[in-house]
């Protein structure tokens, strides 16, 4: 199963299909668990949902867009366990059409086709490519992927027959963001990272309350139309929100244990909630963090970094052949590696690994407009497929 190609849904279902049907005795408690587990909670999606044999190592981004189809089938099913995954899907896609009326944004780029299956692969990847908030502002897009769980909460309230579901995401993704973001501010000692999210976020405007502070709710009253899970998750992404230095200090302590107490856990809910992000930290090597900030350029080099290499990887057997096939190109790669090549060799090189890029259909994106901005990554990582006697000269 490949998530970032058509018809991988279909694959999904029909691979495992037993896995979908036990969706119906699981338990909400077990498989939020299950989700925490995978890291899709903290916006750090680093496994799938279920046991797989998957020979492609998959993204981060398509970890996440997978569990978050999950969430939604499991979210369904467990509704209404006598639906077919088909009634789900096309139940999810209407979902997200109600979220999205009258709006420019999520779904204006999308054009729909008889295939709800094919409608929903679509929705999900704009999705991920969207500021990670249906309500899109400068703060939220500080956040990483974390916030899509929000998405699940909102599906649950939609199938309940609830007709205001854009208010419940708007005022559940502000809570949200405004406990972490309070609880990122209760830090004793702020580096400057903290404090230039912390600005930022204070930047906008719609998070303030007339007398410069965050609007929040300190009371059970408010919080106790959350359900369970929704209270759970916005305590957890608190946590996680200090958890960089890995310690808390004892005014981040006591934030968040007054604020374990206005959601309502008992007193060791706060322990358990660190310890688990404890254990997820170590499985990912101390990569999980809950904010993000990076320049556009930075963000977009980043991005297409990725892309390249998870291209390149996938079908490193295929260019490897035609690379060895192509004598001069081969011969000018070598000689990038010691000195400049002249304008002339740089339009062989370009026009070569076009001709080469046509050739494999994954490779075509260096075809589309501004494909070709794309190539110099190309180029980069070029060598790590050839044999070892062409990388002998490379200078370091």
């Amino acid at each position: 199963m490949n998530p970032s190609a058509p018809d991988w849904i279909k694959k999904f279902l029909s691979t495992y299909k037993e896995d979908v049907m036990a969706l119906q005795s699981t338990s909400k408690d077990a498989f939020y668990s299950i989700l925490k587990a995978s890291g899709f909670l903290y916006g750090n999606s680093n496994a799938l949902l279920l046991p797989h044999d998957i020979e492609l190592k998959l993204t981060h981004e398509e970890y996440t867009k997978v569990n978050l189809f999950h969430a939604l089938l499991f979210t369904g099913i467990n509704q209404n366990p006598t639906a077919a995954p088909s009634e789900i899907i096309t139940a999810i896609v209407q979902y997200y059409k109600a979220l999205d009326k009258g709006k420019t944004g999520l779904l204006q780029a999308i054009t729909f086709s008889s295939s709800e299956t094919s409608n929903l692969e679509h929705i999900l990847s704009k999705r991920l490519q969207e500021s990670n908030s249906i309500y899109k502002t400068n703060a939220v897009s500080l956040l990483t992927h974390a916030l899509l769980f929000i998405d699940v909460l909102a599906f649950e309230y939609w199938l309940s027959g609830a007709d205001n579901t854009k208010e419940f995401v708007k005022q559940l993704e502000q809570q949200t963001i405004v406990c972490c973001f309070t609880s990122l501010k209760s830090k004793q000692t702020k580096n400057q990272y903290d404090t230039l999210l912390i600005e930022l976020f204070e930047a906008s405007s719609q998070y303030m309350a007339s007398n410069g502070t965050f609007k929040t709710r300190r009371n059970k009253e408010h919080f106790a139309s959350y359900p369970k899970s929704g209270r759970k998750y916005i305590f957890e992404l608190s946590c996680l929100a200090v958890w960089e230095d890995r310690a808390l200090d004892a005014q981040e302590h006591s934030f968040l244990k007054e604020l374990n107490n206005i959601l309502g856990f008992n007193e060791n809910m706060l322990q358990k909630t660190i310890d688990d992000i404890k254990e997820f930290s170590k499985l990912s090597e101390g990569k999980v963090t809950l904010f993000e900030y990076a320049t556009p350029i930075k963000q977009f080099y980043t991005q297409s970094t990725s892309t390249v290499k998870r291209l390149i990887d996938r079908n490193k057997d295929r260019l490897q052949k035609e690379l060895q096939e192509s004598g001069e190109l081969l011969k000018l790669l070598g000689v990038s590696t010691q000195r400049e090549l002249s304008k002339d060799e740089k339009k062989k090189v370009r026009e070569q690994l076009l001709d080469i890029c046509k050739t494999i259909p994954s490779l075509t994106i260096f075809l589309l407009p501004g494909g070709a901005f794309l190539l110099p990554l190309l180029v980069k990582f070029i060598p790590k497929l050839l044999p070892s006697a062409f990388d002998e000269n490379r200078l370091k």
